[in-house]
């Protein structure tokens, strides 16, 4: 999915490097594509939302969308220094986002300790700035918390997929765990791309390994 090929970056910019972005958001489609739910904010009261980067977003949010309980999804980017950034300015590596997927979801329906399970599984969180084949800052794994419940799940399933991964003789995890920075809607045809392309590229993976949830 990657727009440049190689050469990519691999360092995240510092505030003064990176590009300066723009004060308004990219225009975005008011539903999902798939469930018809309000793509943007407000949500229903009783919804949470997560936030997960784990290599190319198409993919990514195809996972999410698919279990039961979850609301609606989006993708975006977060963890960088550029205020709405555009997909051509992340691909350079100049704004430090992360391609991520919102997920918006009822805990009394699902809870996020299976969407972490999603999480770990659909992806390797072993490769840094790189996801197979899609190489640079925007494809590293990160999991962005919105409280403390979450960070102490995050925390804790990270020490158990450790563990899984030690055992399969596997790598050690580089995911980034983080305070939710801002999210920035990708543009529209980023989203939900899976479901109006078909045979579109994917390219997530996985260590072929999982863990149980506590």
């Amino acid at each position: 999915m990657a727009l440049f090929g190689l050469g990519k970056k691999l360092t995240l910019p510092t505030l003064e490097d990176a590009f300066p972005g723009r004060s308004q958001p990219i225009p975005i489609p008011a539903t999902h594509y798939v469930n018809g739910n309000p793509l943007a904010p407000p949500y229903p009261p009783e919804m949470e939302i997560a936030l997960f980067g784990l290599g190319c977003f198409w993919g990514a949010e195809r996972k999410f969308w698919q279990i039961p309980g979850v609301y609606v999804t989006a993708v975006g980017y977060a963890a960088g220094v550029t205020p709405n950034p555009t997909y051509q300015e992340v691909c350079t590596g100049m704004t430090g986002h992360n391609e991520v997927v919102q997920v918006v979801y009822d805990p009394g329906q699902v809870s996020y300790q299976t969407l972490l399970k999603v999480f770990w599984e659909s992806h390797n969180p072993t490769q840094g700035m790189r996801q197979g084949n899609d190489v640079g800052t925007q494809y590293r794994s990160g999991i962005y918390v919105f409280n403390e419940a979450q960070r102490q799940g995050a925390e804790q399933s990270l020490q158990q997929y450790q563990l899984a991964l030690d055992t399969a003789r596997k790598g050690k995890i580089t995911t980034e765990i983080l305070d939710a920075p801002p999210f920035y809607f990708a543009e529209a045809y980023h989203q939900q791309y899976l479901a109006k392309n078909p045979n579109g590229y994917c390219g997530l993976g996985g260590t072929g390994v999982c863990y149980e949830e506590a």
